[in-house]
């Protein structure tokens, strides 16, 4: 297990905001958290999924596939040669199903050591597969987002992902399917502009950057000057783009909790209904629980009761 490796771990790292050195286990015993200025720290891909998921329930799907170079720019070859070997994943996303607290799901979590989690043809090919996969399977999707963007040696190709991943969630939802994002630093480009923002409830870190554009690009163009914060979770949380901010050690709850709701609380008839009625009445519930305060104590009451 990577999380297993990490906490058995003696190497000693740094922090990505405060440079100060931490012994690496000591670091993913507090959820990759610096313990010294708070900073959320990157995490790789398959440590995200064992963080939230039973033991052993996750079962990885496509793990085979891999990128070519379809549009022939140069040095891509070996830069991602040089990803495959840092991150050591084949590609940007990893793909499966799991139970999160006994609760069925398909999951994907994106990987920031591999080209900084930038959706390529591979990585759309896979999330719109575990897409269908939860549609033919009647499952929800939990999905961890973790990207710059496009993959820019990609070209046009890495830019029809949006729409071809975008079509998959569209499909997802039109069944009644719940949709659940959590997007994590950075998540940025054409993930943002497209399924990273589609969830039916969407969820952030402490502190990420989430937006389109960079803030400088932005001010250039613009000519004005962006406010504090601009793009950090808590920033888009005040402008509606997020439903909540949940800490990484309080995820694994409140994403079951939202699982378990889903599932339950209006009845077995609703998920498996294709009313578009009834689908609107569970986006409403989720999202009225998602955006009140103490969402997992009030989920998990309505549940019981």
């Amino acid at each position: 297990m990577v999380i297993e490796e990490y906490l058995a771990s003696t190497k000693e790292t740094a922090c990505e905001k405060c440079k100060e050195p931490i012994i690496q286990g000591a670091l993913a015993k507090n959820y990759f958290v610096c313990p010294k200025c708070g900073r959320y720290n990157k995490i790789p891909a398959r440590a995200r999924i064992e963080l939230i998921t039973d033991d052993g329930s996750f079962k990885e799907l496509w793990n085979e596939a891999t990128t070519g170079n379809p549009i022939d720019f140069p040095d891509y070859e070996q830069k991602s040669s040089k990803a495959r070997a840092t991150s050591r994943e084949n590609e940007g996303v990893i793909c499966g199903t799991a139970t999160v607290d006994g609760n069925e799901c398909c999951i994907y979590a994106m990987e920031p050591k591999f080209m900084m989690g930038s959706m390529g043809t591979v990585v759309g090919d896979k999330l719109a597969a575990l897409f269908e996969y939860a549609i033919e399977h009647r499952l929800p999707v939990v999905g961890y987002a973790a990207s710059g963007g496009a993959r820019m040696q990609e070209g046009m190709l890495s830019l029809m992902q949006m729409a071809k991943v975008s079509g998959a969630v569209k499909l997802h939802n039109d069944e009644g399917l719940f949709y659940m994002v959590c997007v994590t630093d950075p998540t940025t480009g054409g993930v943002t502009a497209s399924f990273a923002m589609l969830g039916d409830v969407i969820i952030g870190e402490p502190g990420a950057l989430v937006g389109f554009a960079g803030k400088r690009v932005i001010e250039q163009v613009t000519g004005e000057k962006l406010p504090e914060g601009f793009q950090s979770a808590e920033f888009q949380l005040e402008n509606g783009f997020l439903d909540a901010i949940v800490k990484r050690n309080d995820q694994r709850n409140y994403i079951a909790s939202m699982l378990k709701l889903h599932k339950s609380a209006l009845g077995d008839d609703l998920l498996h209904a294709k009313s578009h009625e009834q689908h609107l009445k569970l986006r409403e519930l989720v999202h009225r629980q998602a955006k009140n305060g103490g969402a997992v104590q009030k989920l998990m009451e309505m549940i019981h009761n």
